[in-house]
């Protein structure tokens, strides 16, 4: 295995992770949906997906993290308008 090919696989399983992992802390009442760590989580998974996917091919799954990416940022700046003064 290349060390690019490497990287892309390592890419995908760390955003898998985060995903994962956001939905399990969600559930377990740990993170809020409206919480920036959640957010976070689940913006840099996509990232990972779509780094992934694309290199894979699949279209559909990067379109898919492309527009949870976008979710994530509206929720994103949501968060930041509703925490800043003024």
């Amino acid at each position: 295995m290349t060390l690019s090919l490497f990287l892309i696989e390592t890419a995908g399983w760390i955003g898998a992770s985060l995903i994962l992992g956001a939905y399990v802390l969600l559930s377990a009442g740990k993170l809020k949906g409206d919480s920036s760590a959640y957010q976070w989580m689940n913006v840099i998974g996509a990232a990972g997906f779509i780094l992934n996917s694309g290199y894979h091919g699949a279209v559909p799954s990067v379109a898919i993290n492309v527009l949870w990416i976008g979710i994530g940022g509206f929720a994103l700046w949501r968060i930041y308008k509703a925490a800043k003064p003024g």
